[in-house]
């Protein structure tokens, strides 16, 4: 891994702050970037939630390319990202993000 991209993950990780870490986002990102973020992560708890593929792929007018990437994510073994979904949407847990 690169020292830049070691360097920003320890940005983020030490930026407990919301407000902080929104003006991080806008002075970092791109409007257009943050919508990519944004988009990623929807596609992630969409396909948590047990939503088609396709039905994604619709609702957000992209192509399955996008979401094979997440899908992939979410069923490999030791997956982190199903873990932060369990943590935030397991069973019995409210569907809406803590935030």
């Amino acid at each position: 891994m690169k020292t830049a991209t070691r360097e920003l993950i320890d940005l983020f990780a030490q930026t407990d702050d919301r407000k902080e870490m929104e003006v991080l986002f806008r002075e970092i990102f791109t409007p257009s970037e943050i919508d990519t973020l944004t988009l990623r992560w929807q596609l992630l708890k969409d396909l948590y939630e047990g939503k088609t593929q396709r039905k994604i792929a619709a609702e957000h007018k992209i192509s399955l390319c996008k979401i094979t990437r997440g899908s992939k994510l979410l069923k490999a073994k030791d997956s982190y990202l199903k873990k932060v979904l369990d943590d935030l949407y397991g069973e019995g847990k409210e569907t809406d993000p803590p935030w």
